[in-house]
């Protein structure tokens, strides 16, 4: 990603033209160089061979500045300086000839703050007051792009950009609905905003993986002037559904609640895994026995447990006594269970029986739910004698299993020896007896990292084999290909290449000559701030005889490095991309704990694949002779 200052740099560089004077006009090479600030701008990217061909031309409508076409003639970029100041304040980036991206200066300072997806790419269209590259709020959005954006937040567990899709104070004053409505909402709100932070921890809903398919609702409805003192009509969605493809198979999460606001849509709850009960028009529109859903008929019963698990998770945000979290935990599995013995059909109890065993294994991890193992262990076996759901057996099993090795490293008197041995052979044991099912990929990652950490490589070797043999098409296959990579690196060299976070393009390559530290850390990680400092001090007193430390950031927003940053200088590059450990950076040599630190020689080869900041100084007055 580009940022405004580079972009400014840049700009500045192509802009130095006459509309007559085409002897000043950029390269193709250096007009393509530009960049959206936002990343998920879905644009036409030439290759080498087609960007030699296309041409580029002085704008001669709109404003001044640059065009570029590809061989046929098809817009592939415009940049404009719409107030003729000889600086650019618009790129705008093409799709099969339609504009579906647009950066916009609207200050005309040199930095963007507004970002536009136009064309096939939608309506959005957000605002950066403070020009750091980030939205601040959306000025457009539509009720598809905002479920969109709330499955972003999930799966990259992204408080902030959730946040952003929040119905604000000042947005509901002027609302004009009647003062108990304002109320209601201003609760909800509240709650989605104190609650959004451990729901994106500890969520099982969105993963990594998981990919946004399309909208699920039926039709906004209308809440009129006059309606419990409302001075004006209010537009919205209840029960707003965003579906969503996980590895080829398909999910529902619930939105709830959306507000027009302007020509943008605004969420006021938190997100669920299961429907919730209607808030504007469910008196109105639903008889009091029977609801019409996705899945069928839903009964009065079942409506009602529902609502009883809406209030629960509402309760649950808002406690954080450990006594009140785990009866909070107990009575949340209580309803899960009688919702699945309520399910009309064998794939709806399926699902609330995973959402049992998920918000059941969560809880224990969390230590909120002790007593939620026996009860786990227990649905496992009763699945085992249930032909309809035997093959839920396997996950169920698995979430008891993982639930049970994180209580036993909990207990304060714990064998940490005698758990770790019971914990690889559980694991193996799944491994054997679940070979194709949807948890033994984890499971053997699982094992094979138990066997690493262990200093059994042979064993995590084998196991990490396993996994990309055996499940290809699994992200997991991925983590543990390049964790087998990792662990056979020393003597060999690495590949590795990324962008800054400001904007700048790294090659391990480059580096060749000198000796590098890469280290892979996150803010979160105390341990890995220390690294920082002993990084710091050892750069200062070995930089000129050839050291050079490079940094992978593995935050999971890039917002929390730019502050760390910005208070706490690093004097060495930070590669970032989104997505944490799970993102391309971390997964090219399966990285799963942090701090996680790699040497490299002069010749470009790893002779240290994971040492520790006290070894540094020795190894490098041993390297840099």
């Amino acid at each position: 990603m580009l940022t405004n200052d580079l972009r400014f740099a840049v700009a500045a560089a192509v802009l130095a033209f006459s509309p007559l004077n085409l002897s000043a006009s950029p390269t193709v090479e250096q007009a393509l160089e530009l960049k959206p600030i936002q990343t998920d701008a879905e644009y036409d990217i030439p290759t080498a061979e087609k960007a030699a061909k296309c041409q580029i031309e002085a704008a001669r409508e709109l404003g001044s500045g640059w065009i570029v076409r590809d061989e046929s003639g098809q817009m592939l970029r415009r940049f404009l300086d719409t107030n003729n100041d000889k600086k650019l304040d618009q790129w705008s980036y093409f799709k099969d000839g339609i504009e579906v991206y647009r950066d916009v200066d609207a200050n005309f300072n040199g930095k963007a703050d507004q970002y536009r997806w136009l064309g096939t790419s939608g309506t959005r269209w957000g605002l950066d007051k403070n020009e750091d590259g980030l939205i601040d709020n959306w000025k457009m959005i539509s009720p598809e792009e905002t479920t969109a954006e709330v499955i972003a937040a999930l799966r990259e567990r992204d408080v902030e950009r959730f946040k952003r899709l929040l119905l604000t104070k000042t947005e509901l004053a002027q609302l004009g609905v009647g003062k108990s409505l304002e109320t209601d909402l201003a609760s909800r709100i509240k709650s989605a905003e104190d609650g959004i932070a451990p729901l994106a921890k500890s969520q099982t809903m969105v993963m990594s993986q998981a990919k946004w398919l399309h909208f699920g609702g039926t039709r906004p409805g209308v809440i009129p002037i006059g309606a419990d003192g409302a001075t004006k009509d209010l537009v919205a969605y209840d029960n707003a559904a965003a579906i969503i493809d996980t590895d080829g198979k398909h999910g529902q999460v619930s939105v709830g609640t959306l507000v027009r606001v302007g020509d943008g849509w605004r969420v006021v709850d938190l997100p669920k895994s299961e429907a919730s009960a209607g808030f504007f028009y469910t008196s109105v529109e639903r008889a009091p026995d029977v609801i019409e859903g996705d899945t069928g008929n839903v009964n009065g019963a079942m409506q009602s447990l529902l609502g009883d698990l809406e209030k629960i998770d509402k309760q649950l945000a808002e406690t954080a006594d450990s006594a009140s979290l785990a009866k909070l935990n107990r009575s949340r599995a209580d309803i899960l269970e009688k919702i699945a013995a309520q399910a009309s059909s064998v794939e709806e109890r399926s699902t609330w029986t995973r959402q049992f065993a998920d918000s059941v294994s969560a809880a224990i991890q969390a230590g909120d739910y002790p007593d939620g193992i026996d009860r786990l262990k227990k649905v496992v076996q009763d699945l085992a004698s249930d032909r309809d759901m035997a093959e839920l057996v396997p996950y169920v099993k698995f979430q008891y299993l993982t639930a049970d090795y994180s209580q036993k490293l909990q207990s304060p008197n714990a064998d940490f020896a005698k758990i770790q041995e019971q914990w690889l052979k559980d694991l193996e044991d799944f491994s054997k007896d679940f070979p194709k099912s949807d948890s033994a990929p984890e499971a053997m990652l699982q094992l094979a990292v138990a066997h690493e950490f262990a200093g059994q490589e042979a064993d995590a070797a084998k196991w990490y084999s396993q996994v990309v043999s055996d499940f290809s098409a699994s992200p997991m296959a991925t983590k543990a290909a390049g964790a087998k990579r990792r662990l056979e690196s020393v003597g060999h060299s690495i590949q590795l290449q990324g962008k800054t976070h400001d904007g700048r393009s790294i090659d391990l390559t480059a580096y060749q000559g000198r000796v590098v530290l890469i280290h892979y850390w996150a803010t979160w990680c105390e341990p890995c701030k220390e690294d920082l400092k002993t990084i710091k001090a050892l750069q200062a007193r070995y930089a000129t005889k050839g050291f050079a430390p490079l940094g992978i950031n593995l935050d999971g927003e890039a917002k929390s490095l730019t502050e760390y940053l910005q208070a706490t200088s690093l004097p060495w590059p930070q590669l970032y991309e989104p997505g944490g450990l799970d993102s391309r950076l971390a997964n090219e040599l399966g990285i799963m704990t942090l701090p996680t630190m790699l040497l490299i020689d002069k010749s470009g080869q790893v002779v240290r694949r994971n040492i520790h900041s006290a070894e540094l100084d020795t190894e490098l007055q041993r390297l840099l002779k």
